[in-house]
């Protein structure tokens, strides 16, 4: 079975024995949108969606929600963001205006964005919006039990500090004049929390009907948990650390709150090969959009599925864009053959959003680098157009120089004799009838030994004189694809 060969069946088989008797799972991700929401996070998401299908895949039903903690505050100015933002900080990030669109927030712009952007590769999650929540006071019953708690809270978290906290409160209070959180805690009795803030307003608020409140992450996260029955959560590699917020939680969520602590894997960072770590605060990203612009969502999730959350990757956009194509074309190609093993056959699946009953016909990535320089379009079915648009992405911003080609009308380079001779005798046998693109390749070589030329000469000087490059695409595929008509003429100048 699959399940002995899958990390996500792993971890399903794990949940369904220690949550036992519970009539649906609840699965969990999500993210604070401080800014554009980057590929490191989309790693999140799409390893808790690989663990609801396998609970799926075994007959269980499960609830997956995805929670934009909206009502955080607005910490720091990405650098894709207007400098003026610098006055909202410290407002809740679902109260501060889009800077990109008007009737939005800050929030909204970045989660439907991503939202939008989820459903290219097939997820769709229940989201959750953290401010919605807490201003309809959803968790005002916990968070009063967490500030009668919150010398057992302030002890649990001194564990894991080198600074202990003296005067803790397991609460934050968004000031009612200037929305901000700059605000003193002065005295709670029950509800109703009497405040202080910078901006020189005093007031009370009973958090049970107004919810200008929110708990800060390292109490908000177990509440949650308690909240929805979480069952499965991953978090990233700085959540899982010794002290680090997952430490600290599910000593919370059982002492304070008398919860569970769900089954928990960390996952590791992704970055682009060659580049920097992501950052939303920071306007450092590569967007899901960005890399589906060069891989087809099937792949994009290919990319995640065969890799276990605990290592991190690199994403490719240089030339080994063709070999991850080529090795998940010969895994489709084999997964329809009936020829991969148990753990082969899981990772294909996974990767689909819709799995077909057929192989689909798509040409191979390679060939139509050619055909996409070439103007050679015409016929192709829709997913080669649709794999040919990616082609164009990666060819113009990403193909080194080696890949980018532009047919020659003129021959630009003076031929050695040996050089003539072997250019004169391919023409003279393209001007053949019939051949194969193998029988081309073999001519090659026929050429090479009748005429006295190193094959590596022979390859040069055909390329330079096509592409006016030292190499290109397999020579045999491009004078096939450009046409020998149009290569016969060019060759027709060696005198």
């Amino acid at each position: 079975m699959a399940e002995k060969f899958f990390w996500a069946d792993k971890i399903a088989d794990r949940i369904i024995k220690e949550k036992k008797r519970k009539r649906k799972y609840v699965c969990a991700s999500g993210i604070t949108p401080s800014g554009t929401i980057h590929i490191g996070n989309f790693r999140e998401v799409i390893t808790t969606e690989l663990v609801v299908r396998a609970l799926k895949d075994k007959g269980k039903k499960v609830r997956f929600i995805y929670s934009w903690d909206d009502y955080d505050r607005f910490r720091k100015v990405p650098a894709n963001v207007q400098k003026d933002y610098k006055k909202y900080i410290g407002m809740p990030l679902s109260d501060i205006p889009s800077p990109f669109e008007k009737n939005k927030s800050y929030a909204e712009h970045f989660e439907q964005e991503f939202e939008e952007q989820l459903k290219k590769v097939g997820i769709k999650p229940e989201f959750i919006r953290q401010n919605i929540m807490n201003k309809k006071c959803r968790y005002a019953k916990l968070i009063k039990l967490a500030i009668e708690k919150r010398k057992n809270i302030m002890k649990i978290l001194n564990k894991y500090r080198k600074e202990p906290l003296k005067d803790y409160w397991p609460v934050v209070v968004y000031c009612e004049k200037c929305k901000k959180d700059a605000t003193k805690i002065l005295d709670v009795k029950g509800y109703v929390i009497e405040y202080s803030c910078n901006c020189g307003f005093k007031g009370k608020v009973d958090f049970s009907k107004k919810g200008i409140v929110n708990a800060p992450w390292r109490v908000d996260w177990p509440m949650r948990w308690k909240y929805e029955g979480v069952d499965f959560e991953p978090g990233g590699v700085d959540h899982s650390v010794y002290g680090g917020s997952f430490s600290t939680s599910k000593e919370i969520v059982k002492e304070i709150y008398h919860g569970k602590i769900p089954i928990y894997i960390f996952y590791d960072w992704v970055k682009v090969k060659g580049g920097k770590e992501f950052s939303s605060s920071t306007g450092n990203v590569l967007t899901l959009n960005d890399v589906l612009e060069v891989y087809e969502p099937e792949i994009v999730r290919y990319l995640f599925v065969g890799t276990k959350p605990k290592t991190g990757f690199q994403i490719s956009f240089d030339n080994d864009v063709i070999k991850i194509y080529e090795d998940y074309d010969e895994l489709e190609r084999r997964y329809y053959e009936k020829k991969v093993n148990p753990r082969e056959k899981r990772i294909y699946e996974l990767c689909q959003i819709k799995l077909s009953r057929k192989k689909p016909k798509k040409i191979s990535f390679r060939h139509l680098i050619t055909l996409v320089q070439t103007g050679k379009l015409k016929g192709l079915n829709k997913e080669s157009k649709l794999r040919a648009e990616k082609v164009k992405n990666w060819l113009e911003k990403y193909a080194g120089e080696d890949m980018k080609f532009e047919i020659q009308e003129k021959i630009k380079i003076r031929l050695s004799k040996p050089e003539k001779q072997a250019m004169i005798a391919l023409k003279q046998f393209l001007s053949t009838e019939n051949y194969t693109e193998d029988e081309l390749f073999n001519e090659f070589y026929n050429i090479c030994r009748a005429v006295g030329i190193k094959s590596s000469d022979f390859f040069e000087t055909a390329y330079r004189i096509i592409i006016g490059k030292t190499q290109g695409p397999r020579l045999a595929s491009l004078i096939l694809t450009i046409g020998k008509d149009k290569i016969i003429k060019l060759l027709e100048q060696v005198k």
